[in-house]
């Protein structure tokens, strides 16, 4: 049994299986329509609970599509049928659907949750979100960048905006895959010293860089995301207005970047906010290759915990 619970808990090695597995079920499904199965059922017979505290569009869709292609079935639950850690614990919860299925995929709040899960249930845990990390949507991210422009080992990504979950999880894997790292975006919201230093650790270059001109010059890929979650305060959101809208990707930033550069966005995309649309909708943004390959990506994770 093996938990999916960030990148950098996951071995190198691993990760690359997980990448190249991705490139092979996506191959294979050439041609198929959607609703197709996979050559192979790998799933067939499995059972895999979706626990949802936190709403979710492309996390559920691709998790529930990608069980379903590869011959398994889902139970999707969300936080309030399920009152997690509220009417029963989150350890007897996982005890007790571990009893009924055989993979749990988690979008939550709090990582004390997602490891609390992971040390009762007795199957894999995935972590589909948590407020600290969100290692699928960068999974999906590694896999895009490469099909587009080969190995990602080496090159120079720039993430411009609030050092959020997603950016903690790039920063997981700078270190893992090889690839050096920029952050540009106020102090405040800074990613944690922690992300950093693991990075660092493995021998990538780490800056900060607070000139997002300066930070954007010879980046091979700039990835961004939304200033606010759904879920802060009006006051919170105007905070986060003013501090970041000197980092808002535009065409002029995405110059300065190499002219093969790729953008990406996890979306969903505030546009002419985080981003412009000339920049969404331009040549270096593959957002939507991106947004399919949440599922490649998430099938070779599940195949791996199950170890099929």
């Amino acid at each position: 049994m093996q938990n999916f619970l960030d990148i950098h808990q996951t071995s190198a090695v691993d990760l690359r299986k997980m990448i190249n597995s991705a490139h092979t079920m996506k191959q294979a499904r050439k041609g198929l329509l959607k609703g197709t199965p996979d050559p192979d059922q790998p799933l067939a017979g499995a059972m895999v609970a979706l626990i949802f505290e936190k709403p979710s569009t492309r996390t559920r869709v691709s998790f529930d599509v990608g069980v379903r292609q590869m011959g398994g079935q889902t139970m999707v639950l969300s936080g309030k049928e399920m009152q997690l850690g509220h009417g029963e614990t989150i350890a007897d919860t996982a005890r007790v659907l571990s009893r009924y299925v055989d993979l749990i995929m988690i979008r939550t709040f709090e990582e004390a949750t997602l490891l609390e899960m992971a040390d009762y249930a007795t199957v894999p845990v995935i972590n589909g979100l948590t407020n600290r990390t969100h290692p699928c949507q960068i999974m999906a991210d590694v896999m895009t960048y490469e099909e587009h422009r080969g190995p990602i080992t080496g090159k120079k990504v720039v993430w411009a905006g609030d050092g959020n979950n997603v950016s903690a999880s790039f920063l997981h894997a700078a270190g893992q895959f090889g690839f050096d790292f920029t952050f540009t975006g106020p102090q405040p919201l800074d990613p944690e010293p922690a992300f950093i230093a693991f990075a660092r650790a493995k021998g990538v270059k780490i800056n900060v860089e607070r000139n997002p001109e300066v930070a954007f010059e010879g980046a091979d890929l700039v990835v961004t995301d939304t200033w606010v979650s759904m879920h802060d305060a009006e006051s919170a959101k105007e905070r986060r207005h003013n501090q970041l809208r000197g980092y808002q990707v535009t065409e002029t930033l995405m110059a300065r970047a190499k002219p093969d550069a790729l953008f990406m966005h996890c979306l969903p995309a505030h546009r002419n906010d985080e981003v412009t649309s000339a920049v969404m909708d331009g040549a270096h943004s593959v957002v939507f290759d991106e947004a399919e390959n949440r599922l490649h990506a998430q099938k070779a994770i599940m195949r791996w915990c199950l170890g099929v």
